[in-house]
């Protein structure tokens, strides 16, 4: 696996590549964005940003979210795919932020990842992208990414991905390189096999990952 320093220095390649970037979610109110984000469990932020301008006239706030008819939300967010589950789970939390919350998303891991349909992920793209707090998400294309360049072992989980990465990061570094990695992983593949362009770094990252193997 490669040392923390050349992680840093991978991710540090990976942005001069991309550039700058941010949240490709259409910005919105905070309590928009949380649906956003819920809505964008395995889906691409590009098809979500089709369905929430029209969700998002019909029922911009929680009060008007939670009394939508299920089958009205549900013709609205069907592109998005998993849309009975996401279409329920988005009028459960609209209910919850209104009636309990006063009409505030909460600004905590745990206060979010209580709400229906908002797991780790949710609540750490929330909490960067709304609040700016030092929170990283791992979504499919950091693992692929963080597996490929030998970040982490082809086994580990979301969470050890995470730690991994905010363990070897600085924390102010958190935002850009979640949205980097994002980037990244759309314009290379990450396979163990590639079948797109390859980047220069994926070679990089195999000699020093061997070069650690065969120092050990």
């Amino acid at each position: 696996m490669l040392k923390d320093e050349q992680i840093v220095w991978a991710i540090h390649q990976m942005e001069e590549d991309i550039g700058p970037v941010g949240p490709s979610l259409d910005s919105r109110t905070p309590f928009q964005y949380l649906v956003s984000v819920i809505l964008s469990a395995q889906a691409t932020d590009v098809s979500v940003n089709k369905v929430t301008p029209i969700l998002f006239e019909k029922y911009p706030d929680p009060k008007d979210l939670m009394t939508a008819d299920v089958t009205d939300v549900e013709k609205i967010i069907k592109s998005v795919g998993l849309f009975h589950n996401k279409a329920r789970n988005i009028i459960k939390t609209a209910r919850i932020v209104h009636e309990e919350l006063n009409d505030v998303v909460p600004t905590d891991r745990k206060g979010i990842m209580a709400l229906p349909g908002a797991g780790r992920k949710t609540a750490n793209v929330v909490l960067s992208d709304v609040f700016a707090q030092n929170t990283f998400a791992v979504d499919t294309h950091v693992s692929a990414i963080a597996k490929r360049l030998h970040f982490v072992p082809q086994t580990a989980t979301p969470l050890q991905v995470e730690n991994k990465i905010v363990g070897a990061l600085q924390p102010e570094e958190l935002h850009r390189a979640h949205h980097t990695m994002i980037e990244y992983g759309r314009k290379y593949s990450m396979k163990l096999t590639p079948d797109k362009e390859v980047c220069q770094l994926i070679i990089d990252c195999d000699q020093l990952n061997e070069e650690n193997e065969a120092a050990l």
